[in-house]
């Protein structure tokens, strides 16, 4: 089974931007509750969906849905501190890709996205690394329709 490997960073207005070479996100740090995972493939889940996963290359039955926030929230507009971005290894000014978590529901009125820890991405490493905005006012269980 083949997947499309599809990235979109927070300035894409439509779905599908390929990032050439992305073909494996790497966690920096390990993510709550999966501490023993650190390599995903994010795959595209349905052409012209906003929604991803991503995929464990260690544990197949591990998948995370992630979508870019642009698709979701209006004037969605975190501040990573220079730790956050070194740890991805982005520079002062270097663009990263970014995503928020779904937490699916029953039915899309029952799913969440959440804001406080999005997933930062280097785009030319595969880098990440989910971010606790502290301090933020971002809910962690943003109702995803609105």
């Amino acid at each position: 089974m083949s997947s499309t490997v599809i990235v979109m960073d927070s300035e894409t207005t439509a779905p599908g931007a390929e990032a050439p070479g992305l073909t494996e996100v790497r966690f920096a740090a390990p993510l709550l509750g999966l501490e023993h995972l650190s390599r995903f493939a994010l795959v595209e889940i349905d052409p012209g969906s906003p929604l991803l996963a991503l995929h464990s290359l260690e544990d197949d039955a591990v998948r995370l849905l992630v979508v870019d926030p642009v698709e979701v929230v209006a004037g969605y507009a975190p501040a990573f501190d220079a730790v956050a971005r070194a740890a991805v290894g982005l520079a002062p000014g270097e663009d990263g890709l970014l995503f928020v978590v779904v937490s699916a529901g029953a039915s899309l009125e029952d799913s969440t996205v959440n804001l406080l820890a999005p997933v930062l991405v280097n785009p030319e490493t595969g880098v990440a690394a989910q971010v606790v905005l502290t301090g933020s006012t971002y809910p962690l269980r943003q109702p995803l329709a609105v």
